[in-house]
């Protein structure tokens, strides 16, 4: 006999944390379960191409830092080549490209390093600029955001990215650049997101 559970409904969202960072995240956490962290350096020592640093804020809607921000990156190598199980001799060895950080419980600062990652192919013949992908939760936030981050210093990849190019206004776009600058010789890009206000980061639906 098959019991019928139409009264049954949805369960409630619920908003992550506060101790999401034990689980995701336990080295930032002061917790040694790990042998290796998943996150702060997505490239892996043997990645070719451009070393950068990329940082930022979550800022909400009130311009303050939130402080408990876990952020997932995954992004392609130099060459625009994403990780393939099925072939796992496409890229470098050791490349990930993928990575788990939370924020600086004091600053709310979040950072990893990594590889300038390489345009990759679209859809219908296509390239899409050099990007970025992030997944940001948090406490407060009932299902994850997802955007992306380009690069400032790509305005000709850029300008033809079929992605960006789905955002009407140009002050919109530029909630998705990441700005070049240098630090201690190294090269950084800066990448605040934006939860509300005016200039609120572009988030996608997918």
């Amino acid at each position: 006999m098959v019991q019928k559970l139409d009264y049954l409904r949805e369960t409630p969202s619920q908003t992550a944390g506060p101790y999401v960072h034990i689980g995701l995240a336990p080295g930032a956490a002061g917790f040694d379960i790990y042998d290796q962290e998943m996150g702060w350096d997505i490239a892996g020592p043997n990645a070719k191409g451009e070393r950068i640093r990329v940082e930022g804020l979550v800022i909400d809607g009130t311009g303050s830092p939130v402080k408990d921000v876990m952020l997932e990156a995954w992004q392609a190598d130099s060459q625009g080549r994403y990780v393939d199980p099925k072939n796992p001799d496409a890229t470098e060895e050791g490349f990930c490209g993928w990575g788990r950080v939370i924020t600086n419980f004091e600053t709310g600062e979040w950072g990893f390093d990594t590889v300038k990652p390489g345009s990759v192919p679209g859809r219908n013949g296509s390239t899409q600029a050099p990007h970025i992908n992030l997944w940001v939760v948090a406490r407060g936030i009932n299902i994850g955001l997802n955007t992306r981050l380009y690069f400032d210093d790509e305005t000709a990849a850029n300008a033809d990215d079929p992605v960006l190019n789905v955002v009407e206004w140009e002050n919109r776009r530029a909630t998705l650049l990441a700005k070049r600058t240098e630090r201690d010789g190294k090269i950084v890009y800066r990448f605040d997101i934006n939860l509300q206000g005016e200039n609120e980061t572009v988030f996608f639906d997918i």
